[in-house]
């Protein structure tokens, strides 16, 4: 269960995917999982749903176990492929999910939660048009969107800059959209500025 005490999983403002991807995270008291319980997992979900380009309502209510095993599922197959885009140096950032394969998989299973079908539908001046209609129960279409917003992204494999957070105790992964941005929060500029600071200073003073 989560420690009241503690803050959820941080939001970024990134990519569906990558807040995915985040829902396993640090802080000063430790490495935290964002999806370790049901009711965590939901909290999430209620959280990034609203993000979704066709919200799905009730997806929060309507994920049980199952839904969660897939949701983590998700998220380490993500973390794996990220790892593999970043050259992640990060022994604690490693996802479970050694193998490539099984995580690329893991996203086009994922992505196949969902039912697109094409409908026929007529509109108000007696025309038709071709719409795709969706079906799947709420959570199931919730992780099938996030497998597809994750094939997109990783998809154009050279376009992406996505990058690893190297800042001392940080797991979490994040787009660059500044040329200089080189950290997922100023939080761990912060620190890793710090941490460079005394390996400089802290050093010449010990030997003074």
């Amino acid at each position: 269960m989560a420690d009241p005490q503690l803050p959820d999983a941080p939001l970024l403002g990134q990519a569906l995917p990558v807040e995915l991807m985040n829902t396993f995270w640090s802080d000063r008291h430790g490495v935290h999982d964002s999806l370790g319980s049901l009711g965590d997992a939901r909290r999430w979900v209620t959280a990034v749903s609203p993000r979704l380009d066709a919200p799905v309502r009730g997806t929060a209510d309507a994920l049980d176990d199952g839904g969660l095993g897939r949701l983590r599922d998700l998220r380490d197959a993500v973390r794996r492929i990220a790892a593999e885009r970043t050259g992640d140096p990060r022994e604690q950032a490693r996802s479970p999910m050694a193998d490539l394969g099984r995580a690329v998989q893991t996203v086009n299973d994922s992505a196949r939660l969902a039912q697109i079908r094409p409908m026929l539908e007529l509109t108000e001046g007696g025309g038709l048009v071709g719409l795709p209609e969706t079906t799947g129960a709420p959570d199931a279409l919730f992780i099938s969107a996030i497998a597809g917003e994750a094939i997109e992204l990783f998809g154009p494999w050279d376009d992406l800059d996505l990058r690893a957070c190297l800042a001392p105790g940080c797991v979490l992964y994040f787009i660059k959209d500044h040329p200089r941005r080189e950290w997922c929060s100023n939080g761990c500029g912060n620190r890793a500025r710090a941490a460079r600071h005394y390996a400089r200073h802290g050093r010449v003073d010990e030997a003074e």
